[in-house]
């Protein structure tokens, strides 16, 4: 995994938030969470979208094996993917917003470019 930010979490726990936070990212486009998630999950992201950009099924089951949904996974390859053919990476953006209000957080969104 990218990253070596353990955000508080055992490893499994991690993981399975993670790969939630993805899965929801490429269902809806745009992501609103803490600044560390937000750059742990667009590392995450970016390496889904660069191992969708080569459409065979060695990368289908790759990405299958982290993303939860496979409505999203289709969308990832159909719509996504190739949208980014001509690009070397550079795939998503992190906006920071400010704290939050409850415990001054900062928060950020993650967004497709």
């Amino acid at each position: 995994m990218p990253g070596t930010r353990k955000l508080g979490r055992n490893t499994a726990h991690r993981t399975a938030m993670l790969r939630g936070l993805v899965t929801f990212f490429f269902e809806n486009g745009k992501i609103e969470t803490t600044a560390t998630r937000a750059k742990e999950v667009q590392a995450l992201a970016e390496k889904m979208i660069t191992i969708a950009k080569t459409n065979d099924l060695h990368s289908k089951r790759m990405v299958m094996s982290f993303v939860t949904k496979e409505s999203v996974t289709a969308k990832l390859f159909n719509t996504i993917a190739p949208q980014y053919a001509d690009r070397n990476g550079g795939y998503t953006r992190v906006t920071k917003l400010g704290p939050r209000r409850g415990d001054a957080a900062e928060m950020a969104v993650l967004e497709l470019v």
